[in-house]
């Protein structure tokens, strides 16, 4: 696998007033790389700050608190080396520790002691639903730019309630033996709709847009101030019957201690996923699309089964 020089990711200002021409750049952006840097998003910068410093006081707890909300239901800690995104590393697992938070509304929620951290839930409810709201205004532009009405993700039930949910991530500097292979996060994509990723200034990140080849090409992606990076992911790529790239990514270690939080804004679990009108064209008729229809709660189970047997890309599923 060859590394590249760096990408220059399209920059999608989500404030910008002409929505015709945001959502234009933004299917450009989603057809060539899957991937793209969020402007003027919303969620404010001492907002971030706070999460990232909260995020840090409890990575840096001891193990046997961390441990006490281990994960659950997809929510909760995930230790060091737990997880594996491409079981076809050599790796022990990815050395990289993380905390899920899903919908605030299904109470299945786990949290730290808040005699250990007061400002903790209160911060990271608030992130999630800042974060939330931008990915909500995003999507009505990812519909504009698949030629549907704008309010078309919210008609067919997918953010219904929306199915949002935040994962903090800690890569440590120092990961061990050097003549080991080591994956921050080995390659993967995701599973959801999008994903937004807030990160320090600290690299690592990288894509591959040849999902199919044996002998991939890896770009890094930089850090912008103040941006979010976003990306396209399964159940999106599957609607858009591949129009929009659902790209493989992961993270290399640099030497440096890495902080990000990605946050997944992933389909209702009760929506049906069908090849997008707009999209079955391309192929001239719908018995020709790549995929067959689904309920978003299959899709994603389906989706998240890649971790356990290996299959990476969207023509593998079923």
């Amino acid at each position: 696998m060859m590394a590249n020089s760096a990408l220059q990711l399209p920059i999608i200002d989500l404030s910008c007033s002409d929505r015709i021409s945001t959502a234009q750049s933004i299917r450009q952006a989603c057809m060539e790389y899957g991937f793209f840097y969020l402007i003027n998003h919303g969620v404010e910068e001492e907002l971030l700050k706070r999460v990232f410093e909260e995020s840090r006081k409890f990575f840096v707890l001891p193990s046997e608190e961390r441990m006490k909300v281990v994960r659950k239901d997809h929510r909760g800690y995930t230790p060091l080396y737990a997880e594996k995104l491409d079981p076809s590393s050599i790796s022990k697992g990815d050395s990289k520790e993380s905390f899920y938070i899903g919908p605030l509304e299904d109470m299945k929620n786990q949290w730290p002691p808040a005699e250990l951290l007061p400002l903790w839930r209160s911060t990271m409810e608030e992130y999630h639903k800042s974060v939330l709201n931008a990915g909500k205004r995003l999507i009505s532009l990812v519909a504009l730019a698949l030629n549907l009405d704008e309010d078309f993700f919210t008609k067919v039930g997918a953010l219904d309630p929306p199915n949002g949910f935040l994962r903090l991530l800690h890569y440590p500097a120092e990961l061990g033996v050097a003549d080991q292979q080591i994956y921050g996060a080995s390659a993967h994509s995701d599973y959801g709709m999008i994903t937004l990723l807030a990160a320090e200034d600290v690299g690592g990140l990288q894509i591959s847009r040849e999902k199919f080849e044996q002998n991939q090409v890896w770009e890094d992606v930089h850090h912008v101030n103040g941006a979010f990076i976003v990306n396209i992911a399964d159940m999106m790529e599957r609607w858009t019957n591949c129009l929009f790239r659902s790209t493989l990514h992961r993270v290399l270690p640099t030497g440096g201690e890495r902080y990000s939080a990605a946050f997944f804004l992933d389909g209702n679990p009760d929506c049906m996923v069908e090849c997008l009108k707009s999209c079955c064209s391309i192929l001239q008729s719908a018995s020709e699309t790549i995929y067959s229809n689904a309920l978003g709660l299959l899709m994603v189970d389906v989706v998240r089964s890649k971790t356990a047997n290996g299959k990476v890309c969207g023509r593998n599923l079923l």
